[in-house]
């Protein structure tokens, strides 16, 4: 039960960031008119702007590749709780310092503390069940440990 909630987490945050990076790489003055967001043409700033996009999809193709192989599930959890508790305390940051954006954005910024916090409870659940069972391994009558 475990595994399959950490796969449909995964699967499901990892496809999120490939519409986000996508969005934000292909896209990326279609993606934020969707939040109010006017980018102008500047060669610069769009590049600016995809970048983080690249890094999103990259992230994405990391976490979801521990739906496919087990030994990746953790790291995959690791790196999925960095990137969108990353995001969402940046935003909270912004919002302390530069006002409240749109409602888009704070509710993007609620979804990704929210995503943030699941994946924290998951990788801890995991790792409180992977303790329990290397300590029961190495108690048993006749096992080196």
């Amino acid at each position: 039960m475990k595994v399959m909630s950490r796969k449909l987490y995964l699967g499901v945050s990892g496809g999120l960031l490939l519409l986000i990076g996508g969005g934000l790489l292909f896209a990326p003055q279609a993606f934020h008119a969707t939040n109010g967001i006017r980018l102008s043409d500047d060669p610069s700033l769009l590049s600016e702007i995809r970048a983080p996009g690249g890094l999103l999809l990259a992230c994405a193709a990391m976490i979801l590749s521990g739906i496919l192989c087990r030994e990746q599930q953790e790291p995959a959890l690791r790196l999925n709780v960095v990137v969108y508790g990353a995001f969402g305390l940046a935003r909270l940051w912004g919002m302390m310092f530069d006002g409240m954006p749109s409602r888009g954005i704070v509710g993007a910024m609620i979804i990704e503390l929210i995503v943030a916090g699941i994946g924290l409870g998951l990788f801890f659940d995991g790792r409180r069940v992977s303790d329990v069972g290397e300590s029961a391994e190495t108690s048993l009558p006749g096992t080196a440990g």
